[in-house]
């Protein structure tokens, strides 16, 4: 067996390989519409290779069925090759501190709520109370724009070998598989990293949020 991994062809789908197992989860949200957690919906049947929808045309999503190929989808990619470390921007806290990639965000939701956000809690974490509220909405982060450190250690979700189908939005690969672009620029390997699959991200192969401006549905 194959070491999980996903290639994106050129102009076409993402290939996964290595027995990856594949789901479906969807954000529970409150009566006021602010994301609070994930659930998952269904495990999706797979064989060891499979092929996943990029242009968000499919009529088989989240699969593809070749309708890149007939509407001529331009999947070029122009995600950053350098390291998260390298464009985190750093918001100290007590006890913590909190780091953000604002490029890789996906606009999920699960950072802020109708009383404030990370960036600003992080400031009043010296409140254990809101250390653990900023730890707990960071870690509901499916790109992983935002992380924290304790005492300098990169503290992770502890996250399974697998990919997401977030209703309505891209594909949260998490575990640490192994993403290759199509033009062979490097990508760095991370915990949990989400792919655009409505077609329209900016930042291609990866998510930017413009699945929520399309009114992409899948």
């Amino acid at each position: 067996m194959s070491d999980p991994q996903i290639t994106t062809a050129e102009n076409g789908p993402y290939l996964v390989a290595g027995d990856v197992p594949l789901s479906r989860r969807e954000p529970i949200v409150s009566e006021h519409g602010e994301p609070l957690t994930w659930r998952t919906d269904a495990s999706i049947e797979t064989k060891d290779r499979y092929a996943l929808c990029r242009c968000g045309m499919s009529d088989n999503k989240p699969f593809c069925d070749g309708t890149h190929a007939r509407e001529g989808f331009d999947g070029t990619e122009s995600a950053p090759t350098d390291s998260y470390d390298d464009r985190r921007k750093q918001y100290p806290g007590t006890g913590i501190d909190v780091y953000d990639d604002r490029g890789t965000c996906v606009h999920a939701g699960f950072c802020g709520n109708q009383a404030s956000n990370v960036w600003k809690m992080s400031g009043t974490t010296d409140d254990t109370i809101v250390r653990a509220q900023v730890m707990a909405m960071i870690e509901r982060c499916p790109s992983g724009a935002l992380t924290f450190e304790v005492d300098g250690e990169v503290i992770e979700p502890d996250l399974p070998v697998g990919v997401t189908v977030v209703t309505d939005g891209p594909l949260w690969v998490t575990g640490g598989v192994r993403v290759e672009r199509a033009d062979g620029a490097p990508m760095e390997t991370r915990n949990r990293v989400t792919l655009c699959r409505c077609g329209a991200s900016a930042n291609k192969p990866l998510c930017d949020g413009s699945h929520n401006d399309v009114g992409f549905t899948g």
